[in-house]
């Protein structure tokens, strides 16, 4: 009886094990979309924020203006009258929430270093891949600026992106090179399309 009882057992312990293993497995949680969230820095025109933002909203959906916040004093170069835009961005990074990513806007001058030169003016500057980038319209044609301004911005995310310089040259990504190519610029390339499409952007 007692042998009955154990093979009993043991047949339920096989059937309950055989069913565990073969359950079904709960359906992986769906990840959350990347959030950009856009950050004036300083003075810059609520106006000519909203005309970027319009723009880059038809491309991604998932963004959000902050409140404007002043440009942090210890990113300014006084040496050169600017604000080093690789300090701008790690004061961006700072305040960035797990799943966003963060593009300063501003309108002052900035610059970084570049080769063996200290402090080079630049329209934009983003870490490849990064959390943070930053972009101004101080060396913008002001014919065009709206315009040109969404280019930079969106150049400069698709390096947070992980996109880096293209060599195409009506890409968004190619690189500036100390001149405002801009407006030769018509869209993405193939290949840097690609890349953002499959992260959830629309073009």
């Amino acid at each position: 009886m007692a042998k009955q009882c154990l093979a009993t057992m043991v047949l339920l312990l096989l059937i309950s094990t055989y069913s565990a293993c073969n359950a079904p497995l709960p359906a992986p949680k769906p990840s959350l979309p990347l959030v950009i969230d856009v950050q004036p820095l300083g003075s810059i025109s609520t106006s000519l924020v909203q005309k970027m933002l319009d723009t880059l909203r038809k491309h991604y959906q998932h963004i959000q203006v902050l409140p404007a916040q002043p440009l942090p004093k210890h990113a300014f170069y006084p040496a050169r009258q600017r604000f080093r835009a690789d300090s701008l961005i790690v004061f961006l990074q700072q305040n960035t929430p797990a799943n966003h990513a963060t593009i300063g806007i501003t309108n002052v001058d900035i610059s970084t270093s570049k080769g063996n030169i200290t402090d080079w003016g630049v329209m934009g500057l983003g870490f490849c891949p990064g959390k943070a980038c930053i972009t101004s319209s101080y060396r913008l044609n002001k014919i065009a600026i709206a315009s040109q301004l969404f280019k930079v911005a969106i150049h400069e995310l698709g390096h947070t992106q992980g996109l880096k310089h293209c060599s195409v040259s009506y890409c968004f990504m190619q690189d500036a090179k100390g001149g405002n190519p801009t407006n030769l610029e018509t869209d993405f390339c193939p290949s840097c399309k690609a890349t953002l499409i499959a992260k959830g952007w629309v073009f």
